[in-house]
């Protein structure tokens, strides 16, 4: 049999136990968060005579990648090298480094780097060189561009958002009070609505949230709704 003192050792314990549970789980991430730049951002590093300009932006498709990274070397047309690394969307599938004449892994991958030790996506960085007429070397070339990526997420904002879903939703007018009572109480982000000839509303909701909306909203008749990621 258990002594008045033993339970109440058993009993802090378990308190104690379930407190450091409780507080793990909080500090987890959400699966469904992620952070990323709020503003381009620039930053810059100098090594003998060579200049390391870094160009950080919030990107969400290739296209703008691409187009970003046109700009920059239409712009800078006189620098020796345009190098960049980006990624994209929640896993790690998506994303690229390229040395644009580097020797192979001194540019893309120490830029990459500094997105990973951050724990951004959904960004593109850029850095242009000038050649100072020195050459740096292997770990100098490294040290150069990851400095420079640095330094332009030391001087951005760093936001966390969340991943949403689109929702289109289409319905007969005779059941628009009970779409507009759901939608108010889920409360999604109307991005827009037409009630002329049909009616029809795209909706936004956090990933986490929106299986419950479409759920309610598919209990109505003549509901149809589509969902595809933001």
């Amino acid at each position: 049999m258990m002594s008045v003192g033993s339970i109440g050792a058993f009993f802090r314990e378990m308190f104690s136990f379930v407190f450091v549970e409780r507080r793990q789980h909080s500090e987890m991430p959400d699966a469904d968060t992620y952070k990323t730049l709020n503003t381009p951002s620039e930053g810059i590093y100098k090594e003998k005579g060579s200049k390391f300009l870094a160009f950080a932006y919030p990107v969400f498709t290739e296209d703008e990648i691409k187009e970003h990274v046109a700009e920059l070397k239409k712009e800078y047309h006189d620098a020796r090298h345009h190098c960049y690394a980006w990624k994209l969307g929640m896993d790690d599938n998506r994303y690229r480094m390229n040395d644009d004449g580097e020797p192979s892994g001194t540019a893309g991958k120490p830029i990459y780097g500094q997105i990973l030790s951050h724990e951004l996506t959904n960004v593109l960085v850029v850095v242009v060189r000038y050649f100072g007429g020195t050459k740096l070397g292997t770990s100098g070339l490294i040290h150069a561009y990851k400095t420079a990526t640095k330094d332009a997420f030391d001087n951005a904002e760093i936001v966390e958002r969340t991943v949403n879903d689109i929702l289109t939703v289409t319905f007969d007018y005779g059941v628009m009070n009970d779409v507009m009572r759901i939608v108010k109480e889920e409360e999604p982000k109307i991005v827009s609505q037409n009630f002329n000839l049909s009616c029809k509303m795209v909706l936004s909701i956090r990933q986490s949230h929106s299986s419950l909306l479409v759920d309610k909203l598919k209990k109505l008749e003549s509901v149809s709704v589509d969902v595809r990621s933001s």
